[in-house]
């Protein structure tokens, strides 16, 4: 397991930020997260800031997750240089194979790799499909897959909407108890027990969730089935395909 000063330099920084903006992160659950050894971390997706705040949970345990990114991302000057000193992952979105093993790797090295399993943003806040990954390097590695739930960021920066600058927004991480892979179980088995177990997580995070819209303008980040403008799942799984098909990505 290695340590990046760069990572904590950027997270100092982020930390930093957010203490300007007066964010209110509240973590809970952070003595999930193991203390040494590799781990999977499976999160859902926002936002565009979820990687700096998962990061940022993480360091209650004093640990630095490696992120599975984009690969375009390490392809520009600034972005690449900085994820790449940081430890994180590239990864092809028509390829994902070379990611895979470098995770492996990562993971073999004590490393915690940190896996966004929807792939790209939920547009109705809700729990998409998940993708096997996740599963697959907990299985594969007979390694804790950590669940993990963000709430409140997508009101700071998010897919189809400018970034706010609004000060005390309410931003809740919530890391679930790890799930061991069972002796009978598969990669389609675990990858349904982890979305189960988001779902769940996001309901609790909904439910105890600190702030409400401040009109009805302000209900476009409540999910559609509590009473938000958010597009329903099946609206919000169309958007996220025609978003992909315009890129030329491959949407399963």
């Amino acid at each position: 397991m290695r340590r990046s000063r760069v990572y904590e330099l950027v997270v100092v920084v982020l930390t930093g930020l957010f203490r300007l903006l007066g964010t209110r992160i509240t973590v809970l659950g952070a003595g999930h997260l193991p203390t040494r050894g590799g781990a999977v971390i499976a999160s859902n997706h926002i936002s565009y800031l979820d990687f700096a705040l998962v990061g940022h949970a993480a360091r209650a345990q004093d640990r630095q997750v490696r992120f599975m990114a984009k690969k375009s991302l390490f392809e520009r000057p600034v972005t690449g240089g900085l994820l790449r000193a940081m430890g994180h992952l590239p990864v092809d979105r028509w390829s994902g194979a070379g990611a895979y093993r470098q995770a492996r790797r990562a993971l073999g090295g004590g490393e915690i790799v940190g896996v966004f399993p929807e792939a790209t943003i939920s547009r109705s806040w809700r729990i998409k499909k998940l993708k096997p990954g996740a599963a697959a390097l907990s299985l594969n590695g007979d390694l804790p897959l950590v669940p993990c739930i963000l709430w409140g960021t997508h009101r700071l920066a998010t897919v189809d909407r400018r970034p706010s600058l609004r000060r005390g927004v309410a931003v809740t991480i919530i890391l679930g108890e790890p799930l061991l892979p069972r002796p009978d179980e598969g990669v389609p088995e675990l990858t349904t027990r982890l979305r189960e177990t988001m779902e769940r997580m996001l309901d609790e995070a909904i439910d105890t969730y600190p702030d409400a819209p401040r009109d009805d303008a302000d209900r476009w980040w409540v999910p559609h089935d509590r009473g938000g403008s958010a597009p329903d799942v099946e609206t919000g799984a169309a958007l996220d395909r025609e978003a992909l098909r315009r890129i030329g990505a491959p949407s399963d």
